[in-house]
């Protein structure tokens, strides 16, 4: 599996980015897909995460009621809808899935492939 996450960029404070990640390989419904950021220093912190079939989400209390997660697994792509943003949004956005399908994990251990990372940078 390739992970490929786009969509990064420079916003303002309040406004919006919509993330994306494009997996080839295996059957995109069958593996669960987080986001990750990290800033440098830090450890990555896990952002939200949705599983297979998009039954199951699952999002960091610092993002609940701002990001949204969807996937489409017929064009095999997952997209972050980030709004209101906040400057301590600024990061490096990772995408990852993890091959067990039903689980929604924080854990970033659990992930089996990464994206190679887009930046956000939100201007107060």
């Amino acid at each position: 599996v390739q992970l490929q996450a786009c969509g990064g960029g420079l916003a303002q404070a309040g406004g919006s980015l919509r993330l994306s990640c494009a997996a080839s390989g295996r059957a995109f419904s069958r593996y669960a897909v987080g986001w990750f950021r990290q800033t440098p220093g830090k450890a990555r912190e896990f952002v939200v995460g949705i599983s297979g079939t998009a039954s199951s989400t699952y999002y960091a209390e610092s993002v609940k009621g701002r990001f949204t997660i969807s996937r489409d697994n017929a064009k095999n792509t997952v997209w972050l809808q980030m709004n209101s943003l906040k400057p301590e949004d600024t990061a490096v956005y990772f995408c990852a899935a993890d091959l067990n399908p039903l689980r929604v994990s924080m854990n970033p251990v659990t992930y089996n492939y990464w994206g190679q990372g887009t930046q956000v940078t939100v201007s107060s």
